[in-house]
């Protein structure tokens, strides 16, 4: 398994709720303009789909981030 995978399922849970919170609260802006405001359980139920991407996407930028501090500290003398 790869360290993105990884990395996707550890961080899945904060984003399928980061979507969920977001998709309910874009549903509320939508009143403004006429549309339905989607129940609570649609948005955790919605959330818990669009967060894989979400997701996979940031683990993706964390393991971008991880490999540039690695090499960093590996250029570092202060750390050998």
């Amino acid at each position: 398994m790869s360290r993105n995978v990884r990395l996707t399922m550890m961080l899945w849970p904060f984003g399928a709720g980061a979507m969920a919170v977001n998709l309910f609260f874009a549903s509320l802006m939508g009143q403004a303009i006429g549309l339905p405001v989607i129940p609570p359980v649609w948005a955790v139920a919605g959330g818990a789909v669009l967060g894989v991407p979400a997701t996979w996407f940031f683990a993706r930028h964390i393991g971008t981030l991880m490999d540039k501090a690695d090499g960093e500290a590996r250029d570092d003398p202060r750390t050998m």
